[in-house]
């Protein structure tokens, strides 16, 4: 890989179908984190030797099955790798997990490399970047300005090409104001969507794993392979239904009035947010004048409010026994939790639902909202000066969304004097995180032509974004469909991506079917069942009948239910079918039985 070559997927891929290894690439991106030298992204980097072998298998295990395959990410330090310290930027409170989150074993069995753990706000508090004492990450597009934060350190690892894309935390803002200061995309998705299992929370109820990357494409990929529901995670969701259209042209933007747009002098940004603005419109879209009113007041209730309390909470015990190994402002920031009572939890609790109704007025009027990111930025000593007042600023359009339960998504829209990029975040109610993916991939694309601060412009729009929003049905295979078996061409050629390899619930029988070439397996849903090799492929829904009207009987397509609750379609075997066939089950999938069958057959069944 040549030093300025790009890490977005796209070009990743074509570099490995043009002979890229693994190996090679890790060399060459830690050669470019090694010329940076000391830019305070990094807590924690994963060492050279581990992340070779990790290289190396994924070489000797080859893509198939594995949508991120040889990806290198980057992981917000509150969040668990395992083998590896877990800071929050506090060196006192660091622990060694014995496992990854969640989110982040998905996305390591999806094929991406783990690179690091970046810097953050200490505890993820903070919109800024300056509050860690490991140092504090610049802006990496004018090392005079604040990265933003909390996930400083995952933000800048991205827009530097140093990571392919990141995982960060979002609880008032976190994944977004970062984002727009570092001209790449930041999701914030639907809380619960993503695990937040094997992440210090901040704000518990609230919390969600964001994710960075350097186009709207790269993030719906990322978000595929990441989600889902996770069983054991007590605030995750199953997947709910959202109406927020897919294309701009059509789609009903809600925009602040001109008295209710503050920027805090920052001309600039009130010049490129009309720019905005602009686009839309000249893409078809509809600009709708709302009162966003109770979004700000409820935005109010998370730092002004109790809400604090649940940070004072998610450390309690620590901070109780250790307050001074907290950073001055965290110190006195998370300790005002342990003041309000129980009556004025409550108290709040009932405003913001009384807010939320209120909002939901504007949102009958409006598919979506559009919003600066933020404000305006600052330089890092501006910051320091005034690290209160300032930060509080940053989060006059974010800290509403997760107290609404909206999803959204930050996207670059143009300079400012300076050099400092600006940004515009699209909001949506919950489970609109695809429809977004695909509305912000069109707005960025008619506002900014680079990613990052790479100087390389967006590659061709690869639809990901946009199938990811509009009719897509996942469907799970247990056999010959399977990635390098012989009718996996039938899902290829109507348009279908593999998502993720995973296993269904403990509640299946696997048999061999008589009959073929090519030799077929049938899953059943039975007691006695246990966990099966699936891998869940995404198929547009006008090929999806023709799919569905080829399969012989006895097979047929039904709901599957995996391993993580998830319910997909899927293929399963008429009972009758199984009559007089060789149950499998004990082999776990049909590649391992093939193997055990013959070499030969594994190859060509």
């Amino acid at each position: 890989m040549a030093p300025a070559d790009s890490l977005d997927l796209a070009a990743l891929a074509e570099r490995y179908r043009r002979g890229l290894r693994p190996t090679e690439l890790i060399e060459a991106v830690l050669a470019r984190i090694e010329a940076r030298g000391d830019d305070h992204v990094w807590i924690d980097r994963l060492p050279r030797a581990e992340l070779l072998r990790i290289a190396a298998g994924l070489e000797a295990q080859g893509p198939a099955g594995k949508p991120l395959y040889g990806v290198p990410f980057a992981i917000k330090d509150n969040i668990d790798v395992a083998g590896r310290p877990t800071t929050a930027a506090c060196p006192a409170f660091a622990y060694t997990p014995a496992r990854s989150a969640t989110v982040v074993q998905r996305l390591i069995d999806a094929g991406a490399i783990p690179m690091g753990k970046t810097n953050l706000d200490q505890f993820a508090t903070g919109l800024n970047g300056t509050r860690s004492p490991y140092g504090t990450p610049a802006s990496a597009c004018n090392p005079a300005y604040i990265s933003g934060g909390s996930s400083s350190g995952s933000a800048v690892a991205v827009a530097a090409g140093l990571a392919s894309f990141a995982l960060g935390t979002d609880t008032a803002g976190s994944g977004r104001v970062p984002a727009a200061f570092n001209n790449v995309v930041g999701l914030k998705p639907t809380k619960g969507s993503l695990s937040t299992r094997g992440v210090v929370p901040a704000c518990r109820s609230l919390d969600c794993v964001s994710i960075f990357a350097l186009s709207c494409d790269d993030t719906a990929d990322v978000l595929a392979a990441a989600r889902g529901f996770d069983a054991a995670d007590a605030y995750a969701r199953h997947p709910g239904h959202a109406t927020t259209p897919s294309a701009i042209a059509g789609t009903r933007f809600g925009v602040p009035r001109p008295d209710q747009r503050e920027f805090f002098g920052n001309q600039d940004g009130a010049r490129l947010f009309t720019g905005a603005l602009r686009q839309i419109e000249q893409l078809g879209g509809e600009l709708v004048e709302i009162d966003i009113a109770p979004f700000l007041e409820t935005a109010r209730l998370l730092y002004e409010g109790p809400w604090v309390a649940e940070r004072y909470a998610a450390i309690r015990e620590f901070f109780d026994r250790h307050p001074d190994a907290l950073h001055p402002v965290t110190r006195e920031i998370v300790g005002a939790g342990a003041r309000p009572l129980a009556a004025e939890a409550f108290a709040a609790e009932y405003r913001r639902m009384e807010l939320s109704r209120a909002a939901e007025a504007e949102w009958r009027r409006i598919d979506a909202l559009v919003l600066p990111t933020a404000p305006r930025s600052y330089t890092i000593a501006e910051l320091l000066a005034e690290p209160v007042l300032l930060n509080s600023r940053l989060g006059l359009y974010t800290n509403f969304v997760n107290l609404l339960d909206l999803c959204a998504i930050a996207i670059p829209a143009g300079f400012q004097a300076e050099g400092v990029p600006f940004g515009v975040t699209l909001m949506a109610p919950a489970w609109s995180d695809a429809a977004l993916c695909a509305l912000g991939d069109a707005l960025h694309r008619a506002q900014s032509p680079t990613m990052g601060a790479t100087g390389h412009p967006l590659p061709a729009r690869r639809d990901g974004a946009r199938r990811a929003a509009e009719g897509i049905v996942r469907l799970a295979v247990c056999g010959a469909h399977m990635s390098g078996l012989p009718l996996n061409h039938q899902l290829a050629e109507r348009g279908g991506k593999l998502v993720r390899s995973c296993r269904t619930a403990a509640a299946y029988r696997l048999f061999a079917l008589p009959g073929g070439p090519p030799a077929r397996p049938g899953m059943l849903r039975a007691d006695g069942g246990k966990a099966i090799e699936v891998e869940v492929w995404s198929l547009p829904e006008e090929a999806f009948g023709g799919f569905v009207a080829a399969i012989p009987a006895p097979l047929a397509i039904g709901t599957v239910e995996l391993e993580d609750g998830e319910k997909v379609k899927g293929f399963l075997c008429e009972p009758h079918g199984t009559q007089g066939a060789r149950d499998i089950t004990e082999f776990g999938g049909w590649r391992a039985f093939l193997a055990e069958r013959s070499p030969r057959a594994a190859k060509s069944a």
